[in-house]
């Protein structure tokens, strides 16, 4: 992710200008740690959910929040999706600009967290955002950004880890209460909204990778009607 939608042309997946960030520094720099620390973060598959819950969809466009190394925003793209992908590190957005070009598909990369991401409103036919680590702010702004970057008749596909919400604070530094959950998303949804899907079923989990560990997911799929 380098570059929001809204400032000139897309940047393509070998453009990806550092300075072209925006959001909270910090958080910038967590990730691009953590994805320092190993030189393959995750599976390099599609997740389970993404696949069985787009099955029945006609490609249109799509916004991949949180895309990692890539894994899901190739295979959309491989599927015929118009693929906006965004993520907080610049070390996880390198590696998933790489891994498109070698497969050869094409991605607009944006470096951005959710909220400042100035994304155009209402225009993607596909929001899926699987397993990512949204900040909780007071005026639920993250929540927000993904539902209005959904067109009408569009879909929002939000899947997490059953269980991590309430879970006690870490020594980490992992707090549940810092983030935003599928439950708090789907207490937004209006008449506006159809809910599809809102349930915790076994993981189709990608072998390999970071949590890989956790067996259960809370799958919220939701359709804009107007």
């Amino acid at each position: 992710m380098t570059d929001d939608t809204t400032a000139g042309p897309p940047a393509t997946d070998d453009t990806l200008p550092a300075d072209r960030y925006l959001g909270d520094p910090a958080v910038r720099a967590e990730w691009d740690n953590r994805y320092s620390e190993r030189q393959q973060l995750w599976s390099g598959r599609p997740n389970g959910a993404l696949v069985a819950e787009t099955a029945g969809l006609t490609p249109g466009r799509v916004l991949d929040v949180g895309c990692g190394e890539g894994a899901d925003a190739i295979w959309l793209a491989r599927g015929g999706w118009d693929v906006t992908a965004l993520e907080v590190s610049g070390v996880a957005l390198e590696r998933a600009a790489g891994h498109a070009r070698d497969t050869g598909v094409t991605v607009r990369w944006v470096h951005a967290a959710l909220a400042e991401a100035e994304l155009p409103p209402g225009s993607f036919d596909l929001v899926s955002a699987q397993y990512p680590a949204l900040l909780r702010t007071p005026d639920a702004a993250a929540e927000r950004a993904l539902l209005a970057a959904v067109a009408p008749g569009g879909v929002l596909l939000l899947v997490h880890h059953a269980g991590m919400d309430t879970q006690q604070a870490h020594e980490s530094g992992f707090d549940p209460a810092d983030y935003v959950w599928p439950s708090m998303v789907a207490a937004l949804l209006t008449d506006d909204w159809e809910t599809q899907v809102d349930e915790q079923r076994p993981r189709v989990a990608p072998d390999g990778g970071a949590g890989a560990h956790h067996t259960d997911d809370v799958v919220l799929r939701a359709r804009r009607l107007r």
